[in-house]
C-alpha cells in the first residue's frame, strides 16, 4: 500500500471517528438493532439465529432490524435474502444506524475506534468453544501488522464495551472470563447457532438441504466434511494467505466408495485456491453456506483443531481428527486450552496413511460411531447447554422484542 493511499485511508477515518463521535449522542432507536456476523461477511451464525427466532416470534419488528454487510457481498446477500434490510457497512445509513441502535448484536469484534452510544447494548454472540488460546492468553499474534501488544490492549478494551456475552458451556465461560478480561453479564444458553442442530437432526430435513445446495442427484449420497482450522500465521500479505491440502484428494476418493463425497469446507480467505474440477462431483468446496447445513447433511466430518468439533458432536457422529502440524500448532502458534491427547472423542492421527485407515473403519462401520463412552463424555463436557432454545433464552434475557405490540 503506497504512503498515498495510507494517508488517504487515514483521513478518511478521520472523518468517520468526527461523525460517529457526534451521532453517539443521539437517542436510540426502541428495538432498533443491527447484527452482523463476521464483521459483514455474510448472513451467517449467532446473529442469524437470533435474527430468524425474533422475525418468527416477532414479525412487526422487521422494520427495525438491519444486517451490516461488507460492499463485496451485499448485493449478493439482498439478492439471496430479499426480505432481509442489508446496509452497506460505513455508508451514511449504517453509520446513522449504528450510532442510534438500541442493540448491537455481533459475533466478532467491532474496532475501538468505532463509538457505541451509551445507551446501545452490545450483544457477544462470540462464534465457537475454544480450543486455542485466545486474546489475552495468546503468547504470539500472527496478524500481519499488528503486534502482540496492541491486539491485546485493543481486545481488552473491546470486551469491556460488551454488556452481555453468550457462553455455549460451562468450560467457554471460564476461559472466556479470563481471555476478554470480561466483566459484563453472561447468557449461559448453549449457542443460538445449535439450535438448528438439535431441532432439525432428522433425514427430511437433511435430504432438502442437500437438494437446495447441490441438486437431486445427490439426494442419495453420503458425506464426510473436511473442515480445518485457520492457520493466521501463513500469510502472504494482508487478507492474502497460503493454502496447501494437507493429504493427497486422489488417495481419498479412490478409497472412498462411489457414493461419498468429500465436502471440503475452507475458510473463505482461500477457497478460491481449491480447484477439484476433475474429480467429476465427487469432491465439493463450499465457503460461503452456513455451515450447520453442511453439518446437518454430512455423515462424518474430519477437522485438526477446529471448534466445528464441539457444535458437531451434537449429532453424534463420527469425527476424525488429523493433526499433521500438531507439534507446531500447539507449541508454537496458538497453544491449547483443553488436553489434545486424552480429552477428545477419537484418536488423532498424524500421518496421510493414518487419516485413510480411519476414513476406512469409518466406511466400514456404516458411518457409525466406534468409542460411544468417550464421545458421550465428550458431549457432557461441551454439548450439555445444547436444548435447543439458545435463541429464545438470549431475546429473553436481554429483552428485546417483549414489548413488541
Amino acid at each position: 500500500m503506497s504512503k498515498i493511499t495510507q494517508s488517504l485511508k487515514l483521513v478518511a477515518r478521520q472523518g468517520l471517528i468526527l461523525v460517529n463521535n457526534i451521532l453517539i449522542h443521539f437517542p436510540v432507536q426502541k428495538d432498533q438493532t443491527l447484527f452482523e456476523s463476521f464483521n459483514g461477511n455474510g448472513f451467517t451464525d449467532n446473529p442469524r439465529a437470533i435474527y430468524e427466532e425474533l422475525i418468527h416470534s416477532h414479525p412487526d419488528l422487521n422494520s427495525k432490524l438491519f444486517w451490516g454487510a461488507k460492499d463485496s457481498v451485499i448485493n449478493q446477500l439482498q439478492t439471496t435474502y430479499p426480505s432481509i434490510n442489508f446496509v452497506k457497512r460505513w455508508s451514511l445509513k449504517w453509520i446513522w444506524l449504528s450510532a442510534t441502535a438500541n442493540y448491537w448484536i455481533f459475533n466478532s469484534r467491532m474496532p475501538t475506534w468505532w463509538k457505541k452510544n451509551a445507551k446501545t447494548k452490545y450483544v457477544q454472540t462470540w462464534h465457537g468453544t475454544p480450543l486455542k488460546h485466545l486474546a489475552l492468553d495468546m503468547d504470539e499474534v500472527e496478524i500481519p501488522g499488528q503486534s502482540a501488544k496492541d491486539y491485546k490492549t485493543e481486545f481488552k478494551s473491546e470486551a469491556h464495551r460488551w454488556n452481555y456475552l453468550i457462553a455455549p458451556n460451562q468450560y467457554s465461560k471460564d476461559i472466556f472470563e479470563s481471555a476478554f478480561d470480561y466483566h459484563g453479564s453472561f447468557l449461559e444458553t448453549g449457542y443460538p447457532r445449535n439450535d438448528f442442530l438439535v431441532q432439525n437432526d432428522n433425514q427430511s430435513k437433511r435430504t432438502e438441504i442437500v437438494k437446495q445446495l447441490f441438486g437431486s442427484k445427490y439426494d442419495e449420497k453420503r458425506f464426510i466434511m473436511y473442515a480445518p482450522t485457520w492457520r493466521e500465521d501463513d500469510a502472504i500479505s494482508t487478507g492474502k494467505y497460503h493454502f496447501q491440502m494437507p493429504f493427497n484428494i486422489n488417495h481419498l476418493v479412490e478409497q472412498l466408495p462411489e457414493d461419498v463425497v468429500l465436502l471440503i469446507r475452507p475458510h473463505y480467505l482461500i477457497a478460491d485456491q481449491i480447484d477439484v474440477s476433475e474429480f467429476n462431483g465427487r469432491v465439493l468446496v463450499d465457503a460461503q453456506t452456513d455451515i450447520n447445513q453442511l453439518y446437518e447433511i454430512s455423515d462424518a466430518m474430519i477437522t485438526d483443531y477446529s471448534s466445528v468439533m464441539f457444535d458437531y458432536a451434537i449429532l453424534n457422529r463420527p469425527v476424525l481428527f488429523y493433526a499433521y502440524d500438531l507439534e507446531h500448532y500447539r507449541d508454537q502458534l496458538r497453544g491449547f486450552y483443553f488436553d489434545y491427547f486424552t480429552e477428545l472423542p477419537s484418536d488423532y492421527v498424524t500421518k496421510e496413511s493414518e487419516l485413510l485407515k480411519q476414513i476406512n473403519t469409518v466406511v466400514e462401520n456404516d458411518f457409525k460411531i466406534v468409542d460411544l463412552q468417550r464421545m458421550d463424555q465428550f458431549r457432557a463436557k461441551f454439548a450439555s447447554w445444547e436444548k435447543g432454545t439458545a435463541s429464545k433464552q438470549v431475546l429473553k434475557r436481554i429483552g428485546l422484542g417483549e414489548d413488541a405490540k
